[in-house]
């Protein structure tokens, strides 16, 4: 069978942990509306492992003392990413092969199978590597709170948006603001008893909602859960996990709420990529063309009225010229388009796109509210 993704599990997992690696990636997948054994092949390999040519390809390796398997330098030579995993970061040079040491390691006892699921669609190519959180709250109440879990993010390699600390002298705060809110995949709402009270912090969980962010709610135990966060994930705050003196959540409760934003991440990239895909199918229809299907690399298979064929990227958050170049990359010799919506972003950085689009020809923008549009004149 020919998968879009390949993913393998090697070096010396325990049973218990490969069923929990393939629940927490069958689960996230399917959000994408894609299966393990069927548009994704799994594998847990004790001996060669060839990726059958596919480029989005990824590896996760168990390691263990003395563990190691004779397919690694062929993949790494070929450019597979492999993504060590040891029972601690102390123990990297015991439990990894020496060929693996120069990479970057988890720690399964850090995260557990989500972590390790979600470093290996990253890998993949299903989940952007950058993994970016707006806090939101309201500083008279939860800036203890906040500064907490911009710390504990942090540490668990999240680029976290915080007001205080993430944007620039001279910037204009209300415009980065919401770009930053447009480039995250989960709002983090500290829902304090006055959260909705402040016409900031209700517009930033509004618009999230609008532009199809997941919120996942840390709520206090004296805030009445709103009947606006029915679509919320909920993170409920027991009254032992919250020192009400210092404003500090317990350090149990902020492994808890890391734990579960994984999950989230993968919930809410999800749910903007369908929603994208969902645009482009309307807009092409529209005009009389047809939507394909998935290929390698996210791409979209579009068919226009005149049988054309154009691959097209959907891209949640800010697009980048990076996005340009991994587009082109993936199909070097296909018409290629790239779909993102463009509400909420800085104007300086649309006019930067426009620019872009202008003198590189490779790849196309296109934003979603005007694919049927684009696409109607579409020029290779």
């Amino acid at each position: 069978m020919s998968f879009i993704y390949h993913l393998a599990v090697m070096g010396a997992p325990s049973a218990e942990q490969i069923s929990e690696l393939e629940t927490a990636v069958a689960d996230a997948v399917s959000k994408f509306g894609l299966r393990l054994g069927q548009e994704i092949g799994w594998e847990v390999v004790p001996g060669d492992f060839s990726p059958h040519q596919q480029r989005s390809a990824a590896v996760v390796f168990f390691g263990g003392v003395g563990t190691d398997h004779p397919s690694l330098l062929r993949l790494l030579r070929s450019g597979v990413p492999v993504v060590p995993v040891v029972s601690d970061l102390g123990r990297v040079t015991t439990e990894v092969p020496e060929i693996l040491r120069s990479l970057n390691s988890l720690s399964y006892a850090n995260g557990g199978a989500r972590r390790v699921a979600s470093a290996l669609l990253e890998c993949a190519g299903l989940l952007p590597k950058q993994r970016r959180v707006f806090v939101s709250y309201r500083r008279d109440e939860a800036r203890q709170a906040a500064l907490q879990m911009f710390d504990a993010l942090s540490a668990r390699h999240f680029e976290v948006f915080l007001d205080t600390h993430s944007i620039a002298p001279a910037e204009d705060f209300q415009t980065m603001l919401w770009h930053r809110l447009c480039d995250s995949d989960v709002l983090l709402m500290l829902d304090t008893p006055d959260y909705f009270n402040s016409r900031w912090t209700a517009a930033e969980f509004g618009r999230a909602l609008a532009k199809g962010i997941s919120v996942l709610r840390v709520g206090w135990p004296e805030a009445e859960c709103s009947a606006r966060l029915a679509t919320a994930s909920l993170a409920e705050l027991d009254t032992s996990e919250l020192d009400v003196s210092s404003g500090r959540i317990s350090d149990y409760a902020i492994d808890r709420i890391c734990l579960q934003l994984e999950e989230v991440r993968s919930k809410s990239h999800a749910v903007r990529t369908v929603n994208l895909v969902s645009n482009l199918r309307i807009g092409i229809e529209s005009i009389g063309g047809e939507v394909i299907g998935m290929g390698t690399g996210r791409g979209i298979r579009v068919r226009l009225p005149d049988d054309r064929m154009v691959v097209v990227y959907p891209t949640v958050g800010v697009p980048t010229s990076t996005t340009m170049h991994e587009a082109s990359m993936n199909s070097p010799d296909e018409s290629v388009a790239i779909l993102y919506d463009h509400v909420g972003l800085h104007p300086q950085w649309l006019s930067h796109l426009d620019w872009l689009g202008q003198y590189i020809q490779a790849a196309r923008w296109v934003k979603a509210c005007e694919a049927g549009w684009q696409f109607a004149d579409w020029r290779a």
